[in-house]
């Protein structure tokens, strides 16, 4: 709002800042920056003078102008009424009248504003937000601008498809066709691939057995981390898909050299949090961090990303998608070639295997049982079964969909919640199918190589399958499956190597933390690292199954008892709570207590995890019981049974011949 910088014409050319009060001077410096790059601009610092001259000359400026920029902040947000939001009106129905690849709102936000809950038009959020900290305008900025004052046309697309370019900052050499968001490679990947890249991370380490602790290192210029996408959808209700497109984008970054990914599940822990980037990137040690939304409405799409430097919160590129759902697919051969030859990039080994499917209701199934994963409940499983199961029926090809499938079956067989023979020899023939179909999966090698370890007790198969999994790609997921696999052969060192890589890619993953407490540590009795790894994972995950059920049995052997029995107490049932009250009041010589919860133990998990009972009898000293629980969780093949070697709570039965016995009979070394 403001006086008319000169040479203003009543055709549309110039840029009108509308804005808050309180945001005059952050305000100011985008001006002077835009001035000082010969752009006109419609801006004034002086109080409004009100009336209805003044008011015709503010419709006017808004209907001559060729960009609208309104600033974004917490003031704008916390002002209930102001002229801008008269301003932001006037402008919102020009955009109206427009055609929808005319480039018109262009939004700038200021501060950590969450484009999600921001006080704006919702016609603010189909366009690409900028973030200009403080009013501070990165060159890469001014470029787009000028760019949209002089849009470049853009070649169109085979196939029917229309891919609308809107303020795209990292501008091409010549006009390339526009990127859908799971296509491999796509644009979004290789424009990222020419902004930023890998960083090594390590956090704070331990040593073990005369190790050296990996030192920590600075931010590195090619490291991203991918923050779940925004559901911007009219009923709020594609969560799923807006997770699944930046997963995609996590997993297709992750398969190019020189480029380091932070895992999922940490960029993850973001959502919905008004986190600056600049904490972000500290706290996951990344350079950049990727912001995005998506907009679907029946078989319309649009998504929309932005690359922010975590250094300063500037814009380093950004761009707008919009297509139809079917022709996603018709539209990748030309966007990787097309960008290939550009950027001046060789991608290898991202073909059409690598898609989920190439059917659009499969891939949708496909994104929701990924969703379904994540609520690590019985209920969430076996929806994620059903769903996996429907892609599977849908596209009997889709050899990622079969290696998920088998790693649902092989998580229900873990947790009991379905019987082990079932789950394994389920999940064992899935992943063999999705070998069948490409014999180079990672996961469903990964999947064969736990049930190998959990279900089969097979340690060299178990070994040559993960081996397998991790030349085809070391995520944090795999390397966490393999620190657990090397742990319950009593391989500490390789097994903490294999965590400590793991928590560099991904360093917020409660999984890899509670492994390195719960598997490594404490069964290597290092007990302190163990109770820091341990409350590290429950600090970021709070209900990680057992995992206070681990903590106690950590303080119990450092003699805390209190401190062991209030953990015990705070554990579900399910998941030893009785097992670990009854192991702390027994070390209380609370003989009859003790036993109350033990018996409460063996009525709750008597049938699902018998080796907790073993376990808690051989503590307590009662080795003809533990080794009856012992065969009965041999029988039963407990899943919780392949990683005994080691468990301090088994410490009473170690010099006997019959527990020597036993681990033989698991092809574990005595």
């Amino acid at each position: 709002m403001g006086e008319q910088s000169p040479g203003l014409a009543s055709t549309p050319t110039g840029v009108f800042l509308s804005y808050a009060s309180q945001d005059a001077e952050a305000a100011r410096r985008i001006c002077d920056a835009l001035r000082a790059a010969g752009i006109e601009v419609w801006f004034d610092q002086s109080e409004l003078r009100g009336g209805d001259a003044w008011d015709r000359q503010i419709r006017k400026q808004i209907h001559d102008c060729a960009l609208f920029i309104p600033v974004i902040s917490v003031h704008s947000d916390a002002r209930q009424e102001g002229y801008f939001r008269r301003e932001w009106r006037l402008a919102v129905e020009r955009a109206g009248d427009m055609a929808e690849d005319t480039p018109f709102l262009l939004p700038v936000v200021i501060d950590s504003t969450s484009e999600a809950t921001a006080r704006v038009p919702d016609r603010f959020r189909d366009v690409q937000w900028s973030r200009l900290t403080a009013g501070q305008a990165p060159t890469a900025f001014i470029e787009r601008v000028q760019r949209l004052l002089a849009p470049e046309s853009s070649g169109a697309l085979t196939g029917g498809a229309r891919l609308t370019r809107l303020a795209s900052i990292a501008a091409p050499k010549a006009p390339v066709p526009r990127h859908a968001w799971w296509s491999k490679p796509s644009l979004l990947v290789l424009v990222l691939l020419f902004i930023a890249g890998g960083v090594y991370l390590a956090l704070d380490r331990f040593g073990l057995f005369k190790r050296p602790a990996p030192a920590a290192t600075a931010v590195g210029d090619k490291s991203i981390a991918v923050l779940p996408f925004i559901d911007m959808s009219e009923k709020h209700d594609q969560e799923y898909f807006a997770d699944g497109l930046a997963e995609e984008v996590i997993d297709l970054l992750a398969r190019i050299p020189g480029l380091h990914v932070v895992g999922r599940t940490s960029s993850f822990q973001f959502r919905g949090r008004a986190a600056d980037v600049r904490a972000i990137g500290t706290t996951l040690n990344a350079a950049y961090v990727l912001e995005g939304s998506v907009r679907r409405s029946g078989n319309r799409l649009r998504l929309t990303a932005q690359l922010i430097s975590t250094s300063d919160g500037t814009h380093r590129w950004s761009d707008t998608y919009d297509t139809n759902f079917e022709d996603i697919f018709e539209v990748q051969d030309s966007i990787a070639s097309n960008l290939a030859r550009t950027l001046e990039v060789a991608v290898s080994g991202l073909g059409p295997s690598d898609r989920v499917s190439s059917q659009p209701e499969a891939y949708d199934l496909y994104m929701q049982g990924r969703q379904a994963l994540d609520s690590d409940s019985e209920e969430g499983i076996n929806k994620a079964v059903a769903l996996f199961t429907e892609v599977v029926r849908l596209d009997p090809k889709s050899s990622r969909a079969l290696a998920w499938l088998a790693k649902t079956y092989t998580d229900l067989g873990a947790q009991g919640w379905m019987p082990p023979a079932e789950a394994f020899e389920k999940g064992r023939e899935t992943a063999q199918q999705a070998l069948q179909i490409d014999k180079a999966n990672p996961l469903a090698h990964s999947v064969l190589a736990n049930i190998a370890a959990v279900y089969d007790w097979d340690w060299q198969r178990a070994d040559r399958e993960i081996a397998v999994a991790l030349n085809g790609d070391r995520n944090s997921q795999i390397l966490t499956n393999a620190a657990q696999i090397v742990s319950a052969q009593a391989r500490w060192t390789q097994a903490l190597e294999y965590v400590h890589e793991a928590l560099a890619k991904d360093p917020l993953s409660a999984d890899a933390h509670m492994i390195m407490g719960a598997w490594i540590y404490l069964r290597a009795g290092k007990y302190k690292e163990a109770e820091k790894a341990i409350r590290r994972a429950l600090q970021i995950r709070p209900h990680w199954g057992s995992g206070r059920f681990y903590l106690s049995t950590c303080l119990l052997m450092e003699g805390r008892l209190q401190e062991a029995l209030q953990e015990a107490e705070a554990e579900q049932p399910k998941d030893g709570r009785f097992q670990a009250v009854s192991a702390v009041l027994y070390a209380m010589r609370r003989q009859r207590e003790s036993d109350g919860a033990l018996s409460k133990a063996i009525d709750q998990n008597r049938a699902d995890w018998p080796s907790s009972i073993a376990k808690l009898y051989a503590f307590r000293g009662q080795r003809e019981q533990s080794f009856e629980w012992l065969r009965r969780a041999y029988e039963f093949r407990d899943a919780g049974l392949y990683f005994i070697k080691g468990d301090p709570l088994m410490r009473k039965l170690e010099g006997d011949e019959r527990y020597k016995a036993f681990l033989r009979k698991m092809n574990l070394p005595d």
